[in-house]
């Protein structure tokens, strides 16, 4: 087994099925339905097993079933893998509603790596945050370079639990003047030796000047104190060349399918 294969299994074994900050999970068949606090529901699996292209239909409809039947859901995402055996997944999804979004690539690679000193800006300094009111200013950061799809006060509201939590999860921002220009999660996964880097993004003015770059490598250092060998990103084509060129690999493809409440016109 070559590196690569090697890291797909741990991350089929390892990662897919973690959902340690949810606030109920359940189990349909292979799938585990998981939901979080702000209605979110997230449906992860470690594989499909041998179901056909109409056990895969079963599937979707039970587990949208399942979340309609909550309230308090109000959106839903179906995580799939490239390297998936899954027929008929994709016809199935979009035949009940779910739109698919941007594929991204499964990078992994040694925490080691990123952990280098790269020189900042004039005036840019980084930090973890703790407070509401950084993370507040982080998520209205987060909402600028993703998007009007991003609440900034449930993310604050989401966030802000987690913290509460305890659940290891750090926020981590790059600052001009008190200004957030670059943010990212590091989510370190208890029980394993990886940690995740989440929404690292910069604002479109501030780009290229190594700020990403640093944002990633304090994570990673954080990561290995922590204990964690290795990090997993979901990286769209801005960040992935970045990581590969401190040797992460990318191991597969993963694409999010969305499902809304709203859109879907229920009560």
């Amino acid at each position: 087994m070559d590196l690569r294969d090697g890291l797909l299994a741990a991350y089929d074994d390892q990662l897919r099925i973690e959902t340690a900050s949810a606030t109920s999970v359940a189990e349909l068949g292979p799938l585990r339905l998981a939901t979080y606090e702000g209605g979110r529901g997230f449906v992860t699996y470690r594989d499909l097993g041998d179901a056909d292209e109409r056990g895969v239909r079963q599937l979707v409809v039970g587990a949208l079933a399942h979340y309609r039947a909550d309230p308090h859901v109000v959106r839903v995402e179906w995580k799939t893998r490239g390297h998936d055996r899954a027929p008929g997944l994709h016809d199935a999804l979009v035949a009940h509603g779910f739109e698919e979004g941007e594929r991204e690539s499964v990078m992994i690679g040694e925490a080691q790596a990123l952990a280098v000193d790269v020189p900042l800006p004039q005036g840019v300094v980084l930090r973890q945050i703790w407070s509401e009111g950084d993370v507040r200013a982080m998520c209205r950061q987060q909402q600028e370079v993703f998007g009007d799809d991003l609440d900034p006060e449930e993310m604050t509201q989401a966030l802000v639990r987690r913290l509460a939590l305890r659940d290891d999860t750090e926020l981590w921002v790059a600052e001009v003047e008190g200004e957030v220009v670059c943010a990212g999660r590091l989510e370190p996964v208890t029980g394993t030796e990886f940690a995740g880097i989440w929404g690292g993004a910069t604002v479109e003015r501030w780009r290229g000047r190594g700020i990403y770059r640093a944002l990633t490598a304090a994570r990673a250092r954080s990561a290995l104190r922590g204990g964690k060998r290795w990090i997993q990103s979901d990286s769209t084509e801005d960040s992935r060349p970045i990581l590969e060129r401190y040797g992460f690999l990318a191991v597969t493809t993963t694409t999010p399918y969305e499902w809304s409440r709203a859109s879907a016109g229920a009560s």
